[in-house]
């Protein structure tokens, strides 16, 4: 039986659907929307984290379960009476499952203008390769 492989999908499509996700201290942020995408024996993952510290990013492997978190602060001002306050702030996590298919250990990120781009190798294992065809009678020649 063949099966189809995903190289990576989501299981936060809750937090995805509706839109959100838990901050902290009550505050509510919102689920950092992703692009994923293949370019050659490369897959790349690219999340919008708008306003982050780059060093807040926190990005694990873990069996084959990558989890990215970073931390959105809002920072208050004494006296200052906030009239809007839409930007979210918070803990905004994401998690992929990876497949096999994929070379964790020669994953590599990068943040820019706002959005960390994950650069996942295919495994070698995994890669097309070329297979040698024989014929019956290549065999019987080299045989005799």
């Amino acid at each position: 039986m063949l099966l189809r492989t995903v190289p990576f999908r989501t299981f936060d499509a809750f937090d995805q659907f509706f839109g959100q996700a838990t901050g902290t201290t009550g505050s509510r942020g919102s689920a950092a929307p992703l692009d994923a995408y293949r370019d050659g024996d490369t897959f790349f993952v690219e999340i919008d984290l708008p306003g982050v510290d780059p060093a807040s990013i926190d990005a694990t492997v873990d069996r084959n379960v990558l989890t990215v978190s970073a931390e959105r602060t809002r920072v208050e001002r004494e006296g200052v009476r906030r009239v809007i306050s839409e930007r979210p702030s918070g803990t905004v996590t994401r998690r992929l499952v990876l497949g096999d298919s994929l070379d964790t250990e020669r994953l590599e990120a990068s943040y820019d203008a706002g959005v960390l781009t994950l650069r996942i190798p295919v495994a070698e294992k995994a890669q097309p390769r070329k297979i040698e065809i024989g014929t019956a009678q290549r065999e019987l020649s080299t045989a005799q």
